[in-house]
C-alpha cells in the first residue's frame, strides 16, 4: 500500500469532494413518511447499510433509513441543536476488530435528524472511525484511519474543510470531554491518545494508553476512559491534569465505555456478550458483575437521567435495553445487520 505524506494529505483533505444534497439523492432514502420528531435513538447497522430508529417511548423500532451507495457505515454523533446526524462510512467492517485495517477511502454522511434526508456527503482521502460535531455546533471532526494520522475538521454549515490536524499513527475515534475544552483522538497504533484545544486547534498533550485504543469514552465527572482493544484495559484519563491517573484491568476485550453519573458507575461492554459494570471502592474500580445482553456486545449509551441503558449486540443484530437500577435487562430490540454505533436524541 502506497502512504501519502503529510503534505499530500493535507491537499487531498483540502481538495476533499462535497456532493450537494440534490447531487447526494440517490445515496440514502428513508422509508415511512413521519417525521422523526418523538425522542429517539438512531442506530447505525455497519451490514445492513441503514439506521434504525427507535421510539424511546415504547423500545420499537419506529422508522428505518437505508443508505444506499455506502459501504460499512459506523458510528453516528447528533449535534447540540439534534437537528443533524452525522455517519461515518469508512467502508470497512470493524465488528472483529480494528488491528491492521487501513487504506480505503472514507466518507461523512449528514443527515436532517427528522426527515432522515441526506443534508451533505463528504468523500475523504482515507477511511474513518467517526465523525463527531465540536461541542458548539460548528464544526464537523474525523479522523484518518492510516500510519499518517490526522484528523480533519470541517465547517458544519458550509462543509469546507478548515484544519488538518497531524495526530498519532491509525487515529480512531474523536471525542470531546464533558466541557468541550479538548479533543481527544486515540491512536490505535501508537497507543496513545492525542488531546487538542479545539480552539486553536494545536496538540495540548500526547498520553500513552494501553495497546490499541479505539477511544476516550467521555465522562461526565471530568474524565476520560480510554478502551484499549489489545490491551484489553481501561486507561482513565483526568482532563484537568491530561494525564492517565488509573488502569483497570478488564480480562476481556472491550467494545466500549461509559460511564454513569447517577450510580457512579463505569460500564464496559465485553465482546462476547455481556456489559460489565464497576463501582468505585477504596479508590479504585472494582467488577461489581455483568449482565448477558447479546453477541458482539458494542456501545453503549445512557437515556438522559440515566436510568436507562442500550447496548448494541453487533453479531446478534440487536439493541439491548437494560434497565441501570437493578442491572437487568428489560428486553432486546431487533435491528439491522451488525449495529454498532447509536446517538440519542431526546
Amino acid at each position: 500500500m502506497k502512504l501519502l505524506s503529510t503534505r499530500q494529505i493535507g491537499a487531498i483533505a483540502i481538495a476533499a469532494v462535497l456532493s450537494l444534497a440534490s447531487g447526494c439523492k440517490n445515496e440514502a432514502t428513508t422509508t415511512g413518511s413521519t417525521d422523526i420528531t418523538y425522542n429517539a435513538i438512531y442506530v447505525v447497522n455497519g451490514g445492513g447499510n441503514s439506521i434504525s430508529v427507535i421510539d424511546i417511548a415504547t423500545n420499537e423500532v419506529k422508522r428505518t433509513i437505508p443508505l444506499s451507495g455506502v459501504s460499512w457505515a459506523h458510528h453516528v454523533n447528533i449535534n447540540g441543536n439534534k437537528n443533524r446526524i452525522a455517519i461515518a462510512v469508512p467502508g470497512m467492517d470493524f465488528s472483529g476488530g480494528h488491528g491492521g485495517m487501513m487504506g480505503m477511502p472514507g466518507k461523512i454522511v449528514v443527515l436532517d435528524a427528522t426527515t432522515g434526508a441526506v443534508i451533505r456527503s463528504l468523500d475523504l482521502p482515507v477511511m474513518n472511525h467517526n465523525a463527531v460535531f465540536s461541542p458548539n455546533g460548528n464544526e464537523i471532526w474525523t479522523s484518518q484511519m492510516d500510519s499518517m494520522g490526522s484528523v480533519l475538521v470541517f465547517d458544519a454549515t458550509t462543509f469546507t474543510p478548515k484544519d488538518t490536524i497531524m495526530v498519532g499513527q491509525m487515529p480512531q475515534e474523536v471525542t470531546f470531554s464533558s466541557d468541550g475544552s479538548m479533543a481527544f483522538v486515540a491512536n490505535g497504533m501508537s497507543n496513545t491518545v492525542t488531546i487538542i484545544d479545539p480552539a486553536n486547534k494545536t496538540v495540548m498533550m500526547t498520553v500513552s494508553v494501553g495497546m490499541n485504543p479505539v477511544g476516550a469514552w467521555t465522562g461526565a465527572n471530568n474524565k476520560m476512559y480510554v478502551d484499549n482493544e489489545e490491551g484489553q484495559s481501561i486507561s482513565v484519563i483526568d482532563v484537568a491534569t491530561m494525564a492517565v491517573e488509573e488502569t483497570v484491568p478488564l480480562g476481556f476485550t472491550p467494545g466500549y465505555a461509559a460511564y454513569n453519573a447517577q450510580l457512579n458507575e463505569l460500564w464496559v461492554s465485553d465482546t462476547s456478550g455481556r456489559v460489565v459494570y464497576f463501582q468505585r471502592m477504596n479508590n479504585q474500580w472494582m467488577n461489581m458483575g455483568n449482565i448477558s445482553t447479546g453477541a458482539g456486545a458494542h456501545a453503549i449509551a445512557f437515556s438522559r437521567n440515566d436510568s436507562t441503558a442500550y447496548v448494541t449486540n453487533q453479531m446478534a443484530g440487536t439493541v439491548s435495553v437494560i434497565n441501570t437500577a437493578t442491572h437487568a435487562k428489560v428486553k432486546d430490540v431487533t435491528v439491522g445487520a451488525k449495529p454498532n454505533g447509536m446517538a440519542i436524541k431526546m
